[in-house]
């Protein structure tokens, strides 16, 4: 199911096109390099169709780029040709054994959280992520607000239907296969993490509410007040109260010593 929804998605066209989607390429793109200088070892779980790699890789960056889905993986290898810091695989989120322990300055875990279910799958990703990154490394990991895909997908006259796919009927947060996108309260996912041998260091909203706004017919942003949103998105992308409103987040964390 999920290979065949990124067969027919352009996934890196939608964090080039869209206003959200750029306002979550250029949020997270800000977040890594406060944690990963030219030259860092870098472990994109989850790489897509490279968009970020490949970008990190052509700053000086030494990339390893890990995707499920083949076509994605295509894309990646072919729009990374020429670029000898980058090397590209396929791989599940929840084995990294190619790898060794404590790799890795900085792991990206920009995608996985979305399509993983069962708790014990999103536990072995988790911990696969922690185990390959060095003592002292910094580990982003996306997830998705619950919440926020309510907001950006379910006020088309579709709200019941919504409500019965993300929430049990005494309003808990479900978790399962059908769901291909599956949401997260933000304190939620920040507790997958409360025995983990990390220390939190902040989470940080990527696209805001743009995404359920840029669906109003009326919706217009000049590249100029693109600009200013993105200034003003960043200096408040860790506010506590705004967190929940936001599509896609970022838990960030570092391994300890």
């Amino acid at each position: 199911m999920i290979s065949g929804f990124y067969d027919q998605a352009d996934e890196g066209g939608r964090l080039r096109r869209s206003r959200h989607g750029q306002l979550e390429y250029c949020t997270t793109m800000a977040y890594i390099h406060r944690y990963a200088a030219p030259g860092s070892k870098i472990l994109e779980v989850g790489a897509g169709t490279g968009r970020y790699s490949i970008a990190l890789a052509k700053e000086g960056m030494d990339v390893n780029a890990v995707e499920l889905v083949e076509s994605n993986l295509r894309v990646l290898e072919e729009n990374s040709k020429g670029l000898t810091n980058i090397r590209a695989c396929q791989g599940d989120a929840t084995d990294l054994s190619r790898f060794a322990d404590g790799q890795f300055d900085v792991t990206l875990h920009l995608g996985p959280m979305y399509h993983l279910y069962d708790a014990d799958e999103v536990n072995q990703a988790i911990n696969e992520a922690i185990r390959v990154t060095k003592p002292g490394g910094v580990l982003l990991f996306a997830f998705l607000s619950v919440f926020g895909i309510m907001y950006a997908n379910y006020f088309q006259g579709n709200w019941a239907m919504g409500q019965e796919e993300n929430f049990t009927p005494d309003y808990r947060v479900k978790h399962f296969k059908e769901q291909l996108f599956t949401g997260y309260d933000v304190t939620e996912f920040e507790g997958l993490f409360a025995d983990k041998p990390v220390e939190w260091i902040t989470t940080a909203a990527t696209d805001g509410m743009l995404e359920a706004i840029e669906k109003r017919r009326d919706f217009s942003v000049s590249d100029e007040e693109f600009k200013a949103i993105a200034a003003w998105h960043l200096a408040f992308a860790e506010k506590r109260e705004l967190l929940g409103s936001a599509n896609h987040l970022l838990y960030i964390c570092r391994k300890r010593a």
